[in-house]
């Protein structure tokens, strides 16, 4: 999504350590107008499937999940990191690595939320390695149901977490595929 794209050279930063800033207007301060046009773009990538349900998780997918969830007039579910006294003891639950805060965490959905007959749309605002989506796809298997795919706003194609789950027959689709980034180079896309 060439809009995406711009935006990213023109307002993201890369930073040592394999990080890309974009926290000025994706996942700390959020571009409204920006965040309705990616949830357009992936209602038209999915117009072909049924979701009666988006699932995240905490905290950064949450805005592309909800402005999404809008196009296909549905409910978001986002998996939290740490259980709370006001999540019931009923949860659906799958290990994660965060990258970004290195460390392990429990993704937790409670069962009221997710189960069979729901199809699922997974919505998150970046694929890297593909921990964090392969334990929210392990939550969606746990719940009995049916995932229709992955919608990710920035994919860095380069550390194989998208293509590693494409080969498993995963429909993934991402707006940004970033194919090399540096910090003195600048970033390249995927055509």
């Amino acid at each position: 999504m060439q809009l995406l794209e711009n935006r990213i050279i023109s307002d993201g930063v890369v930073k040592a350590g394999d990080v890309l800033k974009v926290d000025g207007f994706l996942n700390h301060q959020i571009d409204v107008s920006l965040l309705n046009k990616l949830g357009e773009e992936f209602k038209r990538l999915y117009s072909d499937c049924t979701v009666n349900k988006i699932l995240t998780v905490e905290a950064s997918g949450i805005g592309i999940a909800c402005i999404t969830a809008q196009f296909f007039n549905c409910n978001v579910v986002f998996a939290k990191k740490s259980k709370s006294s006001n999540i019931a003891d009923d949860v659906y639950s799958a290990p994660a690595y965060s990258f970004t805060h290195k460390n392990d965490y429990e993704m937790i959905v409670s069962k009221q939320f997710l189960g069979k007959g729901d199809k699922v749309l997974i919505i998150d605002d970046f694929l890297a390695k593909g921990s964090a989506l392969n334990a929210l796809i392990e939550i969606v298997s746990k719940a009995g149901a049916e995932l229709v795919g992955c919608g990710i706003a920035v994919e860095k194609q380069y550390q194989g977490g998208g293509d590693n789950l494409r080969k498993r027959g995963i429909r993934v689709e991402s707006l940004a595929k970033i194919k090399s980034m540096d910090e003195k180079k600048g970033i390249e896309f995927t055509d």
